[in-house]
């Protein structure tokens, strides 16, 4: 907790009051407002035209960039990223050039090359005139009014893009070059300082996750009570456990329920992330729509609320437990628990990394091109304290990983924030609101 004070403190510093310029006149332009009276306003084409440049076959000594290969809003160049595909027609772009992507979910993946190379044609390359500082207008580009801009006038439904002429034809406010320079060197100094304090967040919520997922593990696995006899459970997944726990067939702990959906059963997504939860929460929470089942429907499977559910991926996941009673595809398998099987101890050891092991061990269906199915949650020996063991180690687990969860929350939290101001200081800086030129020795 002291850490993360000290970094909102951090915060707090970083974040200040920029003086403005002396004078500002009216731009004509509403993205822009009042702009310094000494700048000029210019449409980009007259300062940075769109080379037309292309090449049916990819130069095997150039490098290839795509929209993967750009971090959304920050112009930064992630190369180590996998290549998801490179097309038979690709655009060439040169040194010094202004990539942006038009495609409406990136239109924010912008960068400065500082190589030659080929990249998708979903990036349009700006050639920068003589006196157009290619970073200050990257960072232009990247400015949030000039992005809202630009996404107004995307057009096509499945896969929106801008149309290059229009954006040529888009005015933004530019100043003399040493100024423009002056202004790059800025943004990239403070913005490298605000990088560097959200990697540290970042870090720091993974190694909470770390020690979320390893509490998880021990604590099912090992119980609660360090100084407890130990013995080889005979499982390679699972290892020592406490001595007076049994070993126990999934298939006495769990049985797999058939029972065919009702009339007013709502349709369930088995989800990773939230457990099996209504189709409908689940695209809410998602923002976003999911493909609906439209076949077999009369063979779907109902769940309770408490039972468990064994999905295609959960060979990756493990488990998934039912948050809302409903109905599930008919090619998952439904388990529903015995009384001697605590639910919230199990949901839990389900979603460890140690039983994911145990059940990918019994994966051959992935070969096989088969569902997971309840034979291959059969394979798997379950670790089974008593009853009021299970439900101490449940109570444990749960409030441990709320207090993990409610700090990492607080530290994604000052993230974001960090990331709006990061943005709003460099949509500040290239529109001329704050007057920086002090700022630069």
């Amino acid at each position: 907790m002291n850490q993360a004070t000290l970094e909102m403190q951090d915060v707090t510093q970083t974040v200040r009051t920029w003086k403005r310029y002396p004078k500002y006149k009216d731009s004509g332009v509403e993205w822009l407002g009042e702009v310094p009276e000494n700048w000029e306003l210019k449409r980009i084409k007259y300062i940075a035209p769109i080379s037309s440049k292309k090449v049916t076959k990819k130069p095997d000594d150039l490098t290839y960039i795509g929209l993967e290969h750009i971090e959304s809003k920050t112009g930064r160049l992630l190369l180590d990223a996998p290549v998801e595909s490179v097309e038979s027609t690709v655009a060439t772009f040169e040194k010094g050039n202004v990539l942006f992507g038009k495609l409406r979910p990136y239109l924010a993946k912008v960068i400065l090359a500082d190589f030659c190379g080929v990249c998708t044609t979903e990036l349009l390359a700006f050639e920068p005139a003589k006196n157009i500082d290619g970073k200050f207008l990257c960072y232009q580009f990247l400015a949030d009014g000039f992005i809202d801009l630009v996404n107004s006038f995307t057009y096509g439904t499945k896969m929106p893009r801008a149309n290059g002429e229009q954006i040529i034809n888009l005015s933004v406010a530019v100043p003399t070059f040493i100024e423009q320079k002056t202004i790059a060197l800025f943004l990239d100094r403070e913005t490298a300082k605000i990088d560097a304090l959200i990697a540290k967040k970042e870090r720091f919520i993974e190694l909470l996750q770390e020690k979320r997922t390893a509490l998880i593990s021990h604590a099912v696995t090992k119980g609660l009570n360090p100084d407890v006899p130990m013995k080889d459970s005979g499982i390679e997944w699972l290892g020592e456990i406490p001595a007076h726990w049994d070993m126990v067939p999934s298939n006495r702990l769990f049985l797999e329920s058939k029972e065919r959906a009702h009339d007013d059963d709502e349709h369930l997504s088995a989800t990773q992330k939230y457990g099996v939860i209504p189709l409908a929460e689940f695209e809410r929470l998602e923002g976003r729509q999911v493909t609906h089942a439209v076949k077999n429907l009369d063979q779907r499977k109902h769940v309770e609320v408490g039972n468990f559910v064994i999905s295609m991926r959960s060979f990756e996941g493990g488990i998934e437990r039912v948050k809302a009673r409903g109905c599930i595809r008919s090619s998952y398998v439904a388990l529903v628990a015995e009384k001697k099987a605590h639910i919230g101890f199990y949901s839990y050891l389900f979603k460890s990394r140690a039983y994911i092991q145990g059940l990918q061990a019994t994966a051959t269906f992935i070969r096989d091109g088969q569902d997971l199915n309840y034979n291959n949650f059969r394979q798997v020996k379950l670790p089974c304290p008593g009853i009021n063991e299970q439900k101490a180690i449940a109570d444990f687990v749960e409030r441990s990983i709320i207090r993990i969860d409610l700090l990492s929350d607080k530290i994604q939290l000052s993230i974001d924030h960090l990331k709006e101001y990061r943005t709003a200081l460099i949509s500040a800086a290239v529109t001329g609101k704050i007057d920086i030129r002090e700022e630069v020795a």
